[in-house]
């Protein structure tokens, strides 16, 4: 609901979704358009697993954002509720935005359009303005690999605009933006001009530690990865907060992966999110963390739900 202030005549405010397959870099592309951290990035696809929103507030616009898990085909229980999850976030956008990896088209063009083939039937159906981001296009040589690759976006996705960009890099964003504003209606702002992101910080906590796990352990063990935050206490007199964590794995072998010889790869990543909790809170924080098995607990309905991904 719009808040009841005061705006400029003419002011705009609207959802724009970030859609697209795996490892497109919507998160990143999400952080930039920010221009901090409200999603967590690594190098492994299928990271994203809710819709994390953040909010980028001007002097005449307000754009809020829904990071989206990436489609996909994958099965599962927990696969088909991210995807579900995916194209759910249709149905409240204003601007739709697909985010491509150019990188991966380059290098495999034709698997690339065979996937994104896929999406356009659903996309185009949604009668949603579709903006395209090509993204990753900095580490794509020679540029003129791209232009086939654009012409053929281009008769796939009838009317929708294409935008070459850089989220790392934060090249190319500008028009982008400009692309999403020209879509947005008319309106209040929709939250706070202060307010960046309307995830809690219990969420970002647990999103914080799932990053430095996913970056520091094997290529099997993320997607049986989950964290949940069981308690969450703040001292009313010293101001410090203090985090208990669980890390939920689908396997006994895949506990010790994450603990680690001696304990080192959990210390380390429960370190490194102390450390980044107390630079977005400005307070000293206290997190424990413990690793439990739970098997096979992806195809789980209980819970996925206990995670919030039911």
């Amino acid at each position: 609901m719009p808040l009841d202030i005061e705006v400029p005549e003419g002011f705009r405010a609207g959802w724009v979704a970030l859609l697209g397959p795996p490892n497109a870099g919507k998160s990143t592309l999400l952080n930039a358009l920010v221009g901090q951290k409200v999603a967590i990035v690594t190098s492994k696809p299928q990271t994203t697993r809710t819709q994390v929103t953040g909010i980028l507030s001007r002097e005449m616009e307000q754009l809020v954002f829904f990071d989206t898990p990436g489609l996909h085909n994958r099965g599962g229980k927990m696969n088909r509720a991210l995807l579900q999850s995916a194209w759910q976030a249709l149905s409240g956008a204003d601007v739709v935005v697909l985010v491509l990896d150019m990188a991966f088209a380059a290098s495999r063009t034709a698997a690339f359009m065979d996937e994104v083939r896929d999406l356009a039937e659903p996309l185009l159906e949604s009668d949603r303005p579709l903006l395209l981001a090509l993204n990753k296009v900095d580490i794509v040589k020679p540029k003129d690999a791209l232009l086939p690759i654009m012409e053929e976006l281009a008769d796939a996705f009838p009317g929708a605009s294409l935008y070459p960009i850089s989220a790392l890099r934060t090249e190319g964003l500008p028009p982008l933006l400009d692309g999403m504003i020209e879509h947005l209606p008319e309106s209040p702002p929709l939250f706070p001009p202060d307010q960046v992101s309307t995830a809690p910080m219990r969420f970002m906590a647990s999103e914080l530690l799932r990053e430095k796990l996913f970056d520091a352990t094997r290529q099997e063990v993320p997607y049986s990865l989950a964290v949940d935050i069981e308690e969450w206490f703040e001292d009313p007199d010293t101001g410090r907060i203090s985090i208990s964590a669980v890390v939920y794995v689908a396997r006994q072998a895949h506990k010790r992966i994450v603990i680690g010889k001696d304990g080192r790869v959990l210390k380390e990543a429960a370190t490194k999110t102390r450390h980044e909790l107390m630079d977005m809170l400005g307070r000293k924080v206290h997190l424990e963390v413990w690793v439990k098995v739970k098997e096979n607990w992806p195809e789980n309905p209980a819970m996925l739900r206990q995670l919030g991904l039911g």
